[in-house]
């Protein structure tokens, strides 16, 4: 573990006097194995961050299957089967490109789940429409067949810095986004 990691590490426990919860990707994976459930990652704008910090607790093999880094529209259109339509119509940084991504993921690695990254991280590529500092986060969940709660959802987020800083607050609402939705499955009210 980096300096930088451990210091995140006691902010996250240590913020005022009330201790913290483990980090988003710890709460993710012990949530996971207990389900039995699996997960993909789809990663634009974070590059393969989000997959590095779910494999970064130990006996995440048990429940990461794998991660697809679609960095340009045809690695979307090509891994993931985003629709060209989709693209076109919304750009790769839009919650239905996300949503598509999550599911593509989700399907194409036949897994529980599907989580995926698009943004723009910067320093440049922005427009007033979509700033730097832009991100969608998409899931998307398998259900049992036959039950019809199989679904995809995305959010919508801009965070401020640099570069890196757009990239790791993007990885951790994407695992945030995640808990939660896995979360709200075990405890619907």
């Amino acid at each position: 573990m980096t300096d930088d990691q451990e210091a995140e590490r006691d902010r996250r426990r240590d913020v005022g006097s009330e201790p913290r919860e483990e980090p988003p990707e710890v709460i993710l994976g012990e949530l996971l194995a207990d389900r039995e459930e699996t997960l993909a990652t789809a990663e634009s704008l974070t590059g393969g961050l989000v997959g590095s910090t779910v494999t970064d607790v130990p006996g995440s093999s048990a429940y990461f299957d794998r991660g697809y880094v679609t960095y340009a529209y045809d690695a979307k259109r090509e891994e993931l089967g985003v629709a060209r339509e989709t693209l076109d119509e919304h750009g790769a940084v839009s919650g239905p490109v996300a949503r598509e991504m999550a599911a593509g993921a989700r399907d194409h690695a036949d897994t529980t789940w599907g989580v995926s990254t698009t943004g723009i991280a910067g320093p440049g590529g922005g427009t007033p429409e979509k700033p730097v500092g832009l991100a969608y986060v998409g899931v998307a969940y398998a259900a049992p067949w036959g039950t019809e709660g199989s679904f995809t959802r995305s959010v919508r987020a801009e965070f401020s810095g640099d570069r890196d800083a757009v990239k790791r607050a993007s990885v951790e609402r994407a695992l945030d986004e995640l808990v939660r939705t896995v979360r709200e499955l075990e405890d619907p009210d």
